[in-house]
């Protein structure tokens, strides 16, 4: 399987936002936004005048690495998105949010969406009690997203008992049980990043 195997922070430098692919190191000072923040490469201090298809794809390639999604899948993730009822923009992003990988991030499982995608890949999570290995499983409302019972002793997962992450009104997690339920499919408004999915859309539309 493809992946990107480059430095983390230089993708945060190249789209010029936090990108939160480095977990509490993008809220410290050693972010690399923080003490960089210019695109990186030798002519990252030149003024570089966007133009309408530059724009489009920056924010597509944020999208993209935010979610640690590649191209082949996320072209997929748009087309279903297109076939699904409702707003195109909004069913894309509820589909990347709606990720397993993203599911075990935003529940504190995971410090960042690349350890969440490796819990998962380890057959750590499992799903409605089924061991699921797959990052890009789509979760559903009413799912119940727990971690293995022979794996709850592993030291990553015992800081998990005290601790009350901040997450999404859309799902919950109990640290004492180590298990979450997704309570409904989320929404644009639940979405906390910066993202102008309107132009993907356009950029895909061409």
């Amino acid at each position: 399987m493809a992946k990107y195997t480059g430095p983390d922070c230089r993708q945060c430098r190249r789209e010029g936002c936090k990108l939160f692919l480095k977990g509490q190191r993008c809220m410290s000072a050693k972010c690399a936004i923080e003490r960089r923040p210019v695109v990186p490469g030798q002519h990252g201090l030149m003024r570089r005048k966007e133009k309408e298809y530059g724009i489009q794809l920056r924010e597509k390639q944020k999208v993209k690495r935010a979610y640690g999604v590649l191209e082949k899948q996320f072209r997929k993730t748009y087309e279903e998105a297109v076939r699904m009822k409702g707003v195109t923009g909004d069913n894309l992003l509820s589909l990347l949010e709606r990720r397993l990988d993203n599911v075990v991030y935003r529940m504190g499982i995971g410090d960042s969406r690349s350890e969440a995608r490796q819990i998962v890949s380890h057959r750590h999570i499992t799903v409605n009690g089924k061991a699921v290995n797959i990052p890009s499983y789509c979760v559903n409302k009413g799912d119940i997203i727990a971690i293995k019972e022979n794996k709850r002793a592993l030291d990553m997962f015992k800081s998990l008992k005290d601790s009350k992450p901040i997450m999404p009104k859309w799902m919950e997690f109990s640290g004492a049980k180590l298990t979450g339920k997704i309570l409904d499919l989320p929404m644009r408004d639940d979405i906390d990043l910066n993202i102008h999915e309107n132009l993907i859309i356009e950029l895909y539309s061409k």
